[in-house]
């Protein structure tokens, strides 16, 4: 069976939004490596609406590396419930949020590697409530933003199980948490 991975950067004060102004001055040898073993075990993104749309802003002119060949490369779900174009950046399917446990289940249950969310929000709080979500990735990065979006929210109730910690030289910690079997 699939494992799905939310991976999520994160402030110290716990804010997610707009990581491209606060998280890439820490992104030092070892996260990369980290982040690259990580994205090179996926074969599928899932994303929300909203983080599709953004990265389909940026991504498709990326490449001419490992890690944007891969992720430019791989099978790309959306969530929405809204119209979605998902021409800009695939191959990319769109799976209506009613349809987002059945398909997912049926996603996890195929034969694959890894499937990697970006992201924390709805989706995971959805995947995590109905026993899909395996990990969280949370790269906790050293500043202090001091508002935004919140990396969890009250939806977001679940117990998790620490299973790992890595700190790198820039003061960046990815802890990895399970949710919790009761």
């Amino acid at each position: 069976m699939r494992r799905i991975i939310a991976s999520t950067y994160t402030t110290l004060d716990g804010y997610i939004d707009n990581p491209h102004e606060w998280s890439l001055r820490y992104n030092d040898e070892g996260a990369q490596k980290q982040a690259l073993g990580l994205t090179l075990g996926a074969d599928t993104l899932l994303l929300g609406r909203a983080t599709y749309e953004g990265m389909a802003q940026a991504w498709p002119n990326m490449g001419g590396n490992p890690y944007a060949d891969h992720v430019n490369s791989i099978a790309k779900y959306v969530v929405a419930s809204k119209p979605v174009d998902i021409a800009a950046w695939g191959p990319a399917t769109v799976v209506s949020g009613g349809e987002l446990i059945e398909t997912v289940g049926r996603l996890k249950q195929q034969d694959g590697a890894d499937i990697l969310i970006w992201g924390n929000g709805r989706l995971t709080d959805d995947l995590a409530a109905a026993g899909l979500l395996d990990e969280y990735c949370i790269w906790v990065y050293p500043v202090i933003k001091g508002a935004g979006e919140p990396l969890f929210r009250p939806e977001s109730t679940v117990a998790v199980e620490l299973t790992g910690t890595v700190t790198f030289d820039s003061g960046v910690v990815l802890l990895t948490y399970r949710p919790a079997v009761a």
